[in-house]
Order: structure tokens, then sequence, then C-alpha cells
């Protein structure tokens, strides 16, 4: 059975972050597996991608990227084929019919919709992403297709928690300069570390770029193995590899 997390702001909206459960991968990525880029068996993969898809939208067309950690988004008018994919982190669409689908496993995802406009919008924050301005990205080309920052409403998903997210004294200063209101996201932790709450930032940013409505779903992948992939939990379990969640909206036909 396919858990889809939903978020109140995104209203009725197609929309759900996925977590673990349901799909046919087995071993270390046991559960809805839709990583291409993970160890895991390709067929099984792709098998995840089409369960999630029908979960969400039965037929519909997924479209997702190549993550590479950017502030890159990209207007999707037409479905992408999977060897096609572009290098971004984030995707806006005013099609019907598509479902923007964004992988994650601690990273932060983000849906957006202007429900008066008809555009939709989905980005991959990792803290690379986070700090150049990924969300601000997908605001700016979401606007481009007609919507407005103060109609905007966002979801944040399932990603590391602060209680999980040890980050050096050297990357707290770097987000620090980039804006010394920042330090507030980062909590006490062991000597030469502290506590990054990064959904926080991430709302934050939001906050900043005009958006009003948002919802955090405040779901921790690390804690919650039986739930969630996490990319920090397989390294200090030294599992090899990890899988992948996806978190999908999309406009419906």
């Amino acid at each position: 059975m396919i858990e889809l997390l939903r978020a109140p702001s995104l209203g009725t909206l197609p929309h759900g972050f996925a977590g673990r459960s349901g799909g046919v991968s087995t071993g270390i990525c046991a559960g809805l597996n839709v990583g291409l880029g993970s160890e895991d068996d390709r067929l099984a993969v792709l098998r995840n991608r089409d369960l999630a898809r029908d979960a969400l939208l039965p037929g519909a067309t997924l479209v997702t990227v190549r993550q590479v950690h950017s502030a890159d988004v990209v207007t999707v008018t037409a479905p992408i084929a999977e060897t096609e994919r572009p290098d971004a982190d984030a995707m806006v669409t005013r099609t019907p019919g598509l479902i923007l689908g964004i992988l994650t496993a601690d990273c932060v995802p983000v849906l957006f919709v202007d429900a008066k406009a008809g555009v939709i919008g989905a980005a991959h924050a990792g803290w690379k992403g986070a700090i150049a301005g990924v969300t601000d990205s997908t605001i700016a080309a979401m606007e481009a297709l007609g919507a407005s920052r103060d109609g905007i409403a966002c979801a944040i998903g399932p990603c590391i928690g602060r209680a999980a997210y040890e980050v050096t004294l050297d990357f707290a200063e770097r987000f620090e300069r980039d804006n010394a209101d920042n330090a507030r996201f980062f909590g006490a932790g062991r000597p030469g570390h502290c506590q990054f709450d990064i959904a926080a930032y991430v709302a934050s940013r939001l906050q900043a770029g005009g958006i009003g409505q948002i919802t955090l779903l405040d779901e921790d992948t690390y804690s919650q193995p039986e739930r969630f992939y996490s990319y920090r939990r397989s390294c200090h379990r030294g599992e090899g590899d990890y899988g992948r969640q996806i978190s999908m909206i999309a406009l419906p036909v």
C-alpha cells in the first residue's frame, strides 16, 4: 500500500509525498525506491515509478529531472524521456496531465501551486540548492507562466530533521555569511559541530520570497527507517546504497 502524505496548503490538487511503502524493490532499497541512480534493479525502479504515478493520477505522465544540487529550474510543456532528463533541481508547468516528481533521501522536497493561475512547481532543495536559491528560481519560473507570489501555496515534505542533521561550524558559518539571521537555524551540538534545521531554513526562504501559505509536514526521514529512505542513515549503517522517495504534484486533465 503506497502512502501519500498530503498538505492542507495544496488543497485538493493531485499531490503527495510518498515514502518507501508499497513498492517492489528488495534488499537495502526495499520498498518504493524510484531512484534510477541507485544500484537497485532497474526494472524494479521503473515499476516503482509507475506505481507512484498511478497512486497519484492514473493515466498521467511522470516527469523528473537529473538532479544536480543546483538552483536551476526547467519549464515543462510535454513529457520528457528518461534518457533525456535535463540537469536541474526544479520544474514548473501549466500543462495538465504531467506529474512533476522530485526525488529525495534527506534533502527537502517542496511542492508549489497557484490554483487560480493553474501553475504548479516542484523543487529539490539540498543545502547547496537551498542556499543558491532553488526555491526563488521556482517562484520566478511560475511567475513567468502567470502565477503570482501572493497566490502561491507551498508544502515542505519529509526531510532530515534537525536532531539528525549534524554539520560542522564551518558549514554553519557559510550560511551566516550569506545572512546573519541564518544563525537561528543552527542549534548546539557536540564540540566543533551544530545541528541544522534545513526545513525551517527552506521555509524562511519561501517566506522571504513572498509566499504566505506554507505547510511543513515535519516528518524526519532519518529517524523513520520503515517509512522513508535516508542517505545519512545509510552512511551511518555502512549500507553502501540507498533508495529515493518521490514527491509529486500535477494538474488534472
